[in-house]
């Protein structure tokens, strides 16, 4: 494994290109011809990727990669371009209320009699009666957030087929591993039979891009009901992943290393809004070699 020490996370892509990438997020206002949504929350999506990169470079993948893995890494929520962000939270948040799956590995294992990729029709079909008497009309709109969760695979496809002429304009190769790779966390399944390479970046991908949400004020005062964020908390998920089989030792080992050395310090803050606690940093320092005894 490589051992190059870095002080911050890298950003491999230049910043005219990175803008550009961001602008693909904004998306045509249904409701409101002529006018753009802009792109929710782009700064975790730029953290994310800059994460991803140092974790791929401490885990030895080739120069070349890392940059094109990038690239992927800051278009991974792209297929939740056109978010509404209070109506969004409303949905998710009845959801999670209610213990219903919010996402699509999770809604099969509990209704496993729904057709593969049609969960948003399934969740639409089940639950429209209940939101409505809780004020909540599940009108097209509405579904295209459901989609954004449920049905992230068909909506993803959507918005790449959409952008792909302007990523030929900007000079980006799009290889079918990147959005394989932007997928696994709802579909872990297709990367089966992938190759061990691309599995790796794409668990890289779940745990750098959930360590930023388990940090994210934004996010976790939009839709996950969050009153505080806690790095012990994304520690903690993070395992959860592993123990599910989603995320594998070597990656986990990565990423504490690296949020032991400081790394991270800054993108964290940075999601927070604030500074980090005397109490979280020395949580931080100690992640390393909490998960070396423990591997």
């Amino acid at each position: 494994m490589a051992t190059t020490r870095m002080t911050s996370p890298p950003l491999l892509v230049p910043r005219t290109l990175v803008s550009q990438l961001l602008h693909l997020y904004d998306y045509p206002d249904p409701r409101r011809p002529g006018r753009l949504i802009k792109g929710y929350d782009c700064p975790h999506a730029l953290r994310t990727a800059r994460m991803c990169a140092a974790v791929a470079q401490r885990m030895g993948h080739q120069p070349a990669r890392i940059k094109q893995y990038q690239i992927a890494c800051i278009l991974h929520d792209l297929g939740r371009a056109g978010l509404d962000r209070r109506l969004f939270g409303r949905i998710w948040s009845w959801a999670r209320a209610q213990g219903i799956p919010t996402r699509p590995r999770e809604w099969r294992v509990l209704h496993p009699e729904t057709r593969y990729g049609r969960e948003t029709e399934a969740f639409v079909s089940r639950y429209r009666g209940a939101m409505e008497a809780a004020g909540i009309e599940l009108n097209p709109w509405a579904c295209e957030q459901v989609e954004m969760r449920l049905g992230y695979a068909r909506r993803l496809a959507a918005r790449l087929r959409a952008v792909k002429p302007r990523l030929r304009e900007l000079a980006v190769t799009w290889s079918p591993w990147m959005s394989r790779i932007m997928l696994y966390y709802y579909y872990p399944e297709k990367l089966n039979g992938a190759q061990p390479w691309v599995r790796q970046l794409a668990e890289i991908l779940v745990a750098c891009e959930q360590f930023e949400a388990y940090s994210n004020q934004r996010r976790g005062r939009d839709y996950y009901v969050r009153q505080r964020e806690d790095v012990s908390e994304a520690f903690a998920y993070l395992d959860a992943l592993h123990g599910e089989g989603i995320i594998s030792r070597p990656v986990v080992q990565a990423l504490r290393e690296l949020a032991a050395e400081g790394v991270f310090d800054r993108v964290l803050e940075e999601a927070r809004g604030r500074s980090l606690s005397s109490r979280e940093r020395t949580f931080l320092r100690r992640a390393g070699q909490e998960s070396l005894h423990a591997g």
